[in-house]
């Protein structure tokens, strides 16, 4: 774990998958908040001003990929970490993640020490 606790926001439409990230996290010591579909995931980004957010695609009203695309047009949140979190994990899904803004692309089922891992990654060198 880091020394500050991070601000990280959980923007997943599985409640279940959400509870458990938060948990996890919580666990290491940092803040969380939590949205359940790509357009309240921006809604509290701009609120929250996370350092990192967890992003799943396949969601309700906007996916995930859009939401990254709206998050890197936005100024304010220019130096938030975009993790995807997915079960889609073709190539070209891949890609599609990477181009709309991601730093680390992280396919479902996870492994929760890859996934902490890769947090405190993003932490320490951004």
């Amino acid at each position: 774990m880091t020394d500050a606790p991070a601000k990280i926001l959980i923007v997943d439409d599985e409640p279940n998958i959400v509870t458990a990230l938060e948990f996890l996290l919580e666990r290491e010591g940092h803040q969380i908040r939590k949205a359940f579909n790509g357009r309240e995931g921006l809604e509290m980004a701009l609120l929250f001003l996370p350092d990192i957010i967890l992003l799943d695609v396949m969601m309700p009203e906007m996916d995930g990929f859009e939401a990254a695309r709206l998050i890197r047009q936005t100024p304010i949140l220019e130096n938030t970490k975009i993790i995807f979190l997915t079960a889609k994990g073709t190539q070209s899904d891949r890609r599609t993640g990477y181009d709309s803004g991601a730093e680390y692309y992280i396919v479902k089922p996870f492994d929760n020490a890859e996934l902490i891992g890769t947090v405190n990654e993003v932490l320490v060198f951004g």
